[in-house]
């Protein structure tokens, strides 16, 4: 029970801690990750709250996982399909009410506080074993799939896909290169080759329950 309880205890606070990352991502406005500039770009040809998008967008994943592996899927899945979307978006608003207009050096900080703490958090609920959000397991599906690409290298790869989405997204919906840089930015670029890699450091680091 108490191997259990840790393993609970590691994926809550994973999850939600992924989300408050997020919040910073956004809050920092060099790019958010490579993930939410996918999201950011489906907001854009989609006007509904974030959050709700968020929800439906792993709805959709969650039925690929379903499909191909349903091992990835457990308590970690399902509290990042419901609340990792709204603890962003309050995120997000909370740090408005202290930093109406944080200046360079406030969002340096939050980019790189939130670029760590996203990177362990997400090692924090994969060590765990009772599931991964729905974009994390197609990373790992695909590394386990075939023996050739690692999971950092795989994880690259859908970062990527999902900037290069994100941006196509941005400019059919009329965007300004300006507004898109807030969402796809450099740090979306350093984020999409150094999370895996940062992950998979993190997860040699931590418990391991797999």
């Amino acid at each position: 029970m108490k191997g259990r309880g840790q393993r609970i205890g590691l994926s809550v606070a994973g999850v939600l801690l992924s989300g408050g990352c997020v919040g910073l991502f956004r809050t920092a406005a060099f790019g958010v990750d490579p993930f939410q500039s996918l999201m950011s770009g489906l907001n854009a040809v989609i006007p509904i709250s974030f959050g709700t998008l968020y929800v439906l967008v792993n709805a959709l994943l969650l039925l690929f996982s379903l499909l191909v592996d349903r091992s990835k899927i457990g308590l970690a899945t399902l509290i990042n399909l419901t609340l990792l979307g709204y603890v962003a978006e309050y995120t997000e608003k909370g740090i408005a009410l202290v930093f109406p207009t944080p200046g360079l050096a406030a969002r340096l900080v939050f980019l790189a506080l939130g670029l760590g703490l996203l990177c362990f958090a997400s090692a924090m609920y994969m060590n765990a074993n009772l599931g991964v959000s729905t974009y994390d397991a197609i990373a790992l599906i695909a590394s386990e799939k075939q023996t050739r690409l690692p999971f950092k290298f795989c994880r690259i790869l859908t970062d990527l896909v999902c900037v290069l989405s994100g941006c196509a997204l941005c400019l059919l919906a009329g965007r300004s290169w300006r507004e898109i840089g807030a969402a796809v930015g450099p740090a979306t670029v350093i984020t999409a080759f150094f999370m895996g890699p940062l992950i998979a450091r993190f997860s040699a680091l931590l418990p391991d329950y797999r």
